[in-house]
């Protein structure tokens, strides 16, 4: 066996043992889905930045971005409103009662 064909099946065997343990394809699917659910450094990144930023979760979760492309915006183009907060909110919740007493005599 030539010597150079033993070097290239050890290095394609590294190379597979390597891509094997550090997985990139599933970090950089993770990174996207990271970046698509925060709405903060992806927005602001650009255009450039945004398209790179689908392009890998189109490539590493092809049904997910499917899905996503298929599901029809909540409420058409208007913004979505904050959730209107209620600071006192503990004295205005109400009362259950229980009607399982449990061990009590």
């Amino acid at each position: 066996m030539p010597v150079d064909l033993v070097l290239i099946v050890a290095a394609a065997l590294t190379a597979g043992y390597l891509l094997g343990r550090l997985r990139p394809w599933q970090a950089l699917g993770n990174w996207a889905a990271d970046q698509i659910r925060s709405s903060g450094a992806w927005v602001r990144g650009g255009r450039g930045h945004q398209a790179c930023v689908v392009l890998a979760h189109a490539v590493t979760a092809p049904r997910t971005s499917w899905r996503i492309l298929r599901t029809p915006a909540a409420g058409g183009r208007e913004a979505a409103t904050a959730p209107v907060r209620d600071p006192h909110w503990a004295a205005n919740r109400t009362r259950t009662t229980h009607t399982d007493q449990g061990d009590t005599a």
